[in-house]
C-alpha cells in the first residue's frame, strides 16, 4: 500500500506501502528502512508533529470526518510495547479547520488506533513516539472531498509538521497470491512476477505522483479511479483515498516544479506492492 507524508515548508510527501502486513513490521525491508530515513529527516529539520490519515478508519454521513482524541488510546486488532503520544491540542486545530469550509469535522473521544497508524511509527520513530493526529476517511470514498481535506490542512506543513498518508497504491486482497505465506510463511516470496495488471497500475500511480506537480498532481491521482485498472489494483477504494489526501496537501499552486520521487519499494504476497514516494523537501536553514 502506500503511504503518503507531507511536511512543513518541505512539500514533503512520503508513501509507505501496506502497513497491513503485520511481518512487514518484523521483518527487514526497503520500504521500513525508508520509514526510518525519512522520521530522521523529519526530526533533523524540528518537525513538531504528525498529522496522519489511513485508510482502515472511516466514518458515515454527508462530508463528515473525525479526528482521534482519546488521551490514551489502546492499538487495534493487536497492541505492541510501545506508547502512542497524540497531539490532542494539534487534534482539536484539525477539528476546527475543516468546519470554515462546510466539512462536518468531529472529535472522536474514544477512537483506539488501527495498524495502518501505529505500525507506521514504530517503524519511523522507535525510539519514541512524536506527538501525532489521526483523521479517519468519509465512507462515502470521494477522492475529491479527501483531496479537499489535504488542501485545508495545508497550511500545517509551514508550521513545520509531516502529514502522512498511509494507503496502497496497488492494494487487492482477492488478488494476492497467499500460497508461500500459507506452506512457508514468507510474505516475500516471489516465486514467479506479478500479474500484469498490477504492474500496469503501478506504473500508472508512479507516473502521477512523479510527472505531476500543482493542480496537475491532484487531477492526475483522482484520475487513476478511472484507470481500467483500477479495480483490479483495488478491490475496495478505501485504501486509494490517502493518497488523494496528500495531493490536496501537495499539490497547490505553490508547488510548481516540485515533483515526487520513488523512494523505496517491494513486493508482498506477490500481487500487493510497496511504493514509498517523498514529495519535496526540507527547507535548508
Amino acid at each position: 500500500m502506500a503511504r503518503i507524508s507531507l511536511a512543513q515548508g518541505e512539500q514533503r510527501a512520503c508513501t509507505c506501502d501496506n502497513p497491513d502486513a503485520f511481518r512487514s513490521l518484523s521483518e527487514a525491508s526497503a520500504s521500513a528502512d525508508y520509514w526510518k530515513r525519512c522520521s530522521d529527516d523529519a526530526l533533523a529539520h524540528g518537525c513538531k508533529g504528525i498529522v496522519m490519515m489511513g485508510a482502515h478508519w472511516d466514518v458515515k454521513g454527508p462530508a463528515r470526518i473525525e479526528v482521534a482524541t482519546k488521551p490514551n488510546p489502546g492499538m487495534n486488532p493487536v497492541a505492541y510495547n510501545y506508547q502512542l503520544n497524540p497531539d490532542i491540542a494539534t487534534a482539536k486545530r484539525v477539528v476546527t479547520l475543516p468546519r470554515g469550509h462546510n466539512i462536518d469535522a468531529q472529535e472522536n473521544p474514544t477512537f483506539d488506533w488501527i495498524h495502518d497508524s501505529f505500525l507506521i511509527l514504530i517503524r519511523m520513530f522507535p525510539d519514541g513516539c512524536p506527538p501525532t493526529t489521526l483523521l479517519s476517511l468519509n465512507a462515502h470514498y470521494d477522492p475529491h472531498f479527501h483531496m479537499r481535506i489535504g488542501s485545508i490542512l495545508r497550511p500545517l506543513r509551514k508550521e513545520g509538521y509531516l502529514l502522512i498518508g498511509t494507503g496502497g497504491a496497488v492494494h487487492n486482497l482477492y488478488r494476492n497470491d497467499w500460497t508461500q505465506m500459507i506452506r512457508y510463511r514468507d510474505n516475500f516470496a516471489m516465486p514467479r512476477s506479478p500479474d500484469s495488471w498490477a504492474m500496469e497500475f503501478r506504473q500508472s500511480f508512479e507516473d502521477a505522483i512523479t510527472k505531476n506537480s500543482r493542480p496537475h498532481l491532484r487531477r492526475a491521482i483522482t484520475k487513476l479511479m478511472k484507470h481500467p485498472g483500477f479495480r483490479d489494483a483495488h478491490g475496495t477504494d478505501e485504501h486509494f483515498m490517502p493518497a488523494t489526501f496528500v495531493a490536496g496537501a501537495a499539490g497547490d499552486a505553490e508547488d510548481d516544479g516540485v515533483y515526487g520521487k520513488l523512494m523505496a519499494e517491494g513486493w508482498e504476497l506477490r500481487n500487493m506492492c510497496h511504493s514509498q514516494f517523498t514529495i519535496g523537501s526540507w527547507n535548508r536553514v
